[in-house]
């Protein structure tokens, strides 16, 4: 590589895993590090994500760093504006804009085997690191189907994750291809303003009541003044979504409680029989992410929506084909079609020890040690990995049990190797690298707890699940079983590599030695 900077650890991406990761580190006592980031500012999904509507559906209390308590969230589920903000002053308060540098989309990730050290090549530069954090998340890259004429439609084409606010669709024929969260909070949004509304619906969605409401000014005043309340009302709500996690992973037939009251929600806004019978899945609540809105049933029995239950399957100049032959004349179409998330983009850009990417590597379907080390890939570490996801809780708490995970990390390497900051330029002279055998191990457990499910067992096809059918998205537990394992790094899973100028301990020419 070309001249470039060193640095202890590099963390990629300024969402809410790579903003928590950098915090954490400084808390550790780190500053030798940076955040390389694609775009000009930080917030990754809740920067690019800003279509109408665009809000949360885990409560503000509860999606939010434990470390950085917020006393003034404005409503109980909060917008994409206020989630932004509160990324910016979680930046500004942990002091992290002089680790920053924007415009610095990665390349390639190539692991150095006599450094020991990872070469990193940017748009904005190039670096190289002793560990890797990627925090690049996996509602990162768009994921737009491939659908036969769609280059020969003559009108506006973007996907949520990319919405264009210089297009105005106010009088418009307008179409929303996807049915999930993003396309709910879209559809009451623009109907108002559109001509005609017209909803590709492949599989129907349960949706139940948005239980959201303003946080009055008194209320805010007492966080403020008493902040054991924000983080009592955060436990609260922490604690009730661990209690029906076993409903979720052990027995799924306990949610038909809830798929009446999602019936109900429906019969309430919906009351043609025929548009009813095309709202309802056929598969049990939580096989897919168990939506939430209460204008989105409303929004569509008005007579300028109409539902087409069946998949966009072809584009003829400004004429959409559904499978089941129906046709609509449109002016735009609005991808919500989600993302890229079991084949993660960024692995094909990471390259490892023995000169594969991580794509090729996870050819076969992605698993991670505890969801963060892949074998053959030392010093490299994904936040919300493989087997990560949660289907009724906040992320934010997985991402900071991952974050314990990575604090012990660097502290096992400088047990391992040499005090902090001496490697200088020539590379980290330890690294850990996960055994494929306790890779396997852990993966095997995970898959086998996952077998009764109810994102297995109930019937659906979701973005959970990847080409072979595979559940490699959701972690079949509750949060507090995730946080004591990945409280501390098991040595025993791990093989310790040494830098070439230190002679291998067992001799071995490719400088392993067992933990």
């Amino acid at each position: 590589m070309a001249e470039h900077e060193h640095v202890r650890v590099a963390v990629i991406g300024s969402g809410f895993g790579g903003l928590g990761a950098a915090v954490r580190l400084r808390r550790e006592g780190i500053t030798d590090f940076v955040v390389l980031e694609r775009a000009g500012s930080v917030g990754g999904t809740w920067r690019d994500n800003s279509y109408p509507g665009c809000a949360c559906d885990v409560p503000s209390h509860l999606y939010s760093f434990s470390f950085a308590p917020n006393p003034d969230w404005p409503r109980s589920f909060s917008g994409q504006e206020h989630i932004r903000a509160y990324l910016e002053r979680v930046t500004d308060t942990f002091g992290l804009r002089p680790h920053l540098r924007f415009n610095a989309e990665v390349k390639r990730m190539t692991w150095d085997a006599e450094r020991l050290r990872w070469d990193i090549e940017t748009t904005g530069g190039d670096w190289s690191a002793d560990v890797v954090v990627s925090a690049t998340g996996p509602l990162s890259e768009p994921k737009l189907p491939d659908v036969p004429g769609l280059d020969t439609f003559p009108g506006k084409v973007f996907h949520s994750a990319r919405w264009d606010h210089d297009y105005d669709l106010r009088g418009k024929r307008v179409a929303v291809i996807g049915t999930g969260a993003s396309a709910i909070q879209i559809v009451p949004s623009v109907q108002k303003q559109v001509e005609k509304l017209t909803l590709f619906q492949r599989t129907p969605a349960w949706v139940l009541p948005r239980m959201d409401r303003p946080i009055g000014a008194a209320e805010r005043a007492v966080h403020r003044a008493l902040p054991f309340t924000t983080k009592l009302r955060r436990g609260l709500l922490w604690g009730i979504r661990e209690l029906q996690v076993q409903a979720f992973t052990k027995h799924p037939g306990e949610l038909g409680f809830v798929e009446q009251l999602a019936k109900r929600n429906m019969a309430r806004a919906v009351k043609d029989p025929a548009l009813r019978a095309k709202l309802t899945p056929d598969y049990r609540i939580g096989c897919k992410r168990i939506l939430l809105s209460s204008t989105y049933y409303p929004a569509l029995a008005q007579p300028n929506v109409d539902v087409v239950a069946s998949g966009l399957t072809e584009v003829r100049g400004s004429t959409l084909v559904a499978a089941d032959g129906s046709e609509a004349e449109v002016d735009a179409i609005v991808f919500s079609t989600g993302f890229h998330v079991t084949d993660m983009p960024i692995a094909e850009r990471v390259v490892g020890s023995e000169g594969k990417t991580l794509a090729d590597v996870w050819s076969g379907g992605v698993q991670a040690l505890r969801g963060a080390s892949a074998a053959g890939f030392p010093n490299w570490m994904t936040i919300i990995g493989p087997n990560t996801g949660l289907g009724n809780s906040s992320m934010i708490l997985m991402i900071e049990s991952q974050l314990n995970y990575m604090a012990d990390y660097l502290r096992q390497l400088d047990v391992l190797g040499v005090p902090p900051g001496s490697s200088g330029s020539g590379g980290g002279r330890v690294a850990l690298d996960a055994r494929p055998s306790a890779v396997r191990a852990w993966n095997h457990r995970v898959q086998e707890r996952m077998k009764r499910t109810v994102w297995n067992t109930g019937g659906c096809t979701s973005w959970y699940l990847d080409a072979s059918g595979r559940n490699t998205t959701i972690w079949p537990g509750t949060t507090a079983e995730f946080r004591r394992a990945t409280r501390r790094v098991d040595l025993a899973e791990y093989a310790v590599l040494r830098a070439a100028d230190a002679r291998p301990e067992t001799g071995a020419e490719n400088a392993e030695v067992a933990a």
